[in-house]
């Protein structure tokens, strides 16, 4: 695939995102971001001995003035505001000054803290996204969300910071398991889901080349999918309003996540809650039970679960603690039609029974 480039456009602070394979850490793609500065490589202890290296030497040859790097524990167990401390300490000590620049190569837990590390380092320093995971590529590592877990909930402390690029190389995806391959896809499902209908039957109708990675149709699914992306957080970077629908899923999804444990992973709980979403919207007659149906019937079709066990009460409790609850008021993002998306606020009691009718209470 020949490299190309969306934009995501927000005036000064506009940026580039670079996609392709073949292309570990672009030294030309890199060097205006780089050059001349100290940098810091932020990864986890499965990447850093399968990319650490390409890209040390390509930020070198695009003319960084030096690059120390930090490892930490793969798992989103790290994600806490320990590790962030950790790696502005590390900053500190490699004389990372306010001109330098931090880069995230991994998956979303990567992304997501080393982009509030440089949010909060010397009260805000550059860095560059490089992610290595798909769902990484499609959803976290665009649109300048980062943040740690409390023991009270996922990404209750961030920072709205972007990046002054982002590099996807999809040569990447061919040491991913294909269970996190697949949390990825579900991402997809829900940005096709809420934006676009006719991306949405264009995976309904290869299933197949989804499930067995096929190179090419991935890449086009990346490329479609941070396009979208780019348009909704160019309208709202902040998540004022038409943003929060690319949460779709992520209400029942994330409680159902923290409620594990954290065992189930992203990708796999976010498939689960687009289901059990649809399930409500058609209880509440947001959403014709066709519809509903054939959203399960993809992400079963391409491999992903579209229930667990659980017990309610458990997820119930951890649902008033999503940051789109307002004032213990629950909110949900439905999809009244393939393509479009709505934010409804949603009595407790409707979200309970959903709960109540999918658990193992």
């Amino acid at each position: 695939m020949k490299p190309e480039t969306v934009t995501v456009e927000l005036s000064d602070r506009s940026y580039p995102i670079r996609i392709g394979c073949g292309i570990p850490g672009d030294p030309l793609f890199l060097c205006p971001h780089v050059k001349n500065k100290r940098c810091l490589l932020v990864t986890d202890s499965n990447v850093f001995p399968l990319f650490a290296g390409k890209i040390t030497e390509a930020v070198l040859n695009a003319g960084a003035a030096g690059i120390a790097s930090y490892t930490f524990p793969a798992g989103e167990e790290s994600k806490h505001i320990g590790t962030i401390l950790e790696i502005c300490r590390e900053a500190a000590r490699a004389g990372l000054d306010r001109k330098s620049v931090i880069l995230a190569l991994g998956g979303g837990v990567t992304g997501d803290m080393a982009g509030f590390s440089a949010a909060v380092y010397m009260r805000g320093i550059d860095f560059i996204q490089i992610p290595t995971t798909l769902l990484a590529m499609v959803d976290s590592s665009v649109g300048g969300k980062t943040g740690v877990d409390l023991p009270e909930g996922k990404n209750l402390v961030g920072a709205f910071h972007q990046p002054k690029a982002v590099l996807i190389d999809t040569d990447f995806l061919k040491t991913l398991p294909h269970r996190q391959y697949l949390c990825g896809i579900a991402e997809i499902i829900k940005t096709a889901a809420i934006l676009d209908a006719d991306f949405f039957a264009r995976l309904e109708a290869n299933t197949e080349r989804i499930r067995s990675m096929e190179p090419v149709f991935t890449a086009e699914m990346v490329k479609r999918c941070c396009e979208l992306k780019a348009s909704v957080v160019a309208q709202d970077e902040r998540e004022g309003s038409l943003r929060a629908i690319l949460n779709y899923g992520h209400t029942y999804g994330h409680a159902i996540e923290s409620a594990s444990g954290f065992t189930m992973l992203h990708g796999e709980a976010v498939a689960i809650g687009m289901r059990m979403a649809a399930d409500l919207a058609v209880h509440l007659g947001v959403m014709q039970r066709e519809d509903a149906d054939r959203q399960a019937a993809l992400i079963r079709a391409v491999g992903l679960p579209d229930r667990a066990d659980y017990h309610p009460e458990t997820v119930f409790a951890a649902l008033f603690k999503d940051k789109k609850a307002l004032d213990g008021t629950l909110r949900f993002i439905f999809t009244p039609e393939t393509g479009k998306a709505e934010i409804r606020k949603v009595e407790s009691a409707d979200a309970k029974s959903v709960l109540e009718q999918n658990g193992n209470a």
